[in-house]
């Protein structure tokens, strides 16, 4: 098993973090490894929306890893699940406010199974990579006018 969480404060409010991270379109602006990305089906910034992902694997190849969002509590949780690719983790942001500013933790989780399990050291660097990205988070959101 594979597991990696991050967390930043982020001078906004709960509700505009909330509805940057349930619009997965945004993923391209924090996450660097996002080659592509758009909505495969379901509703924009919705729970159960999949998302078409195309990222940068190792030795600069092309991979797949859609995802769709499987759980959402607005202010407070999204949850979603990768649903395509060599490794299927599953994670979420946790939400939480701290007087005029949020407190965000993304974390990760990989469960491998057969022989996935010969590629738990290298997931796991990758995930740790993925929740750091925070920090671009950060900053993204916080050059935008607050609401």
């Amino acid at each position: 098993m594979a597991l990696a969480a991050y967390e930043v404060v982020i001078n906004r409010d709960a509700m505009t973090v909330y509805g940057f991270l349930m619009d997965g379109l945004n993923n391209s602006l924090w996450r660097s490894g996002v080659r592509s990305i758009s909505l495969q089906s379901g509703e924009r910034g919705q729970k159960g929306a999949v998302y078409q992902q195309t990222l940068t694997g190792p030795g600069g190849r092309s991979i797949a890893a859609d995802f769709r969002i499987t759980d959402a509590r607005p202010g407070a949780e999204v949850r979603f699940e990768v649903i395509a690719g060599p490794a299927r983790p599953t994670g979420g942001y946790y939400l939480s406010t701290e007087g005029a500013a949020t407190r965000l933790r993304f974390a990760l989780e990989y469960h491998p199974k057969g022989l996935q399990k010969l590629m738990v050291g290298m997931v796991q660097k990758t995930m740790e990579a993925e929740v750091a990205q925070l920090e671009q988070l950060k900053a993204v959101i916080e050059s935008r006018p607050a609401a």
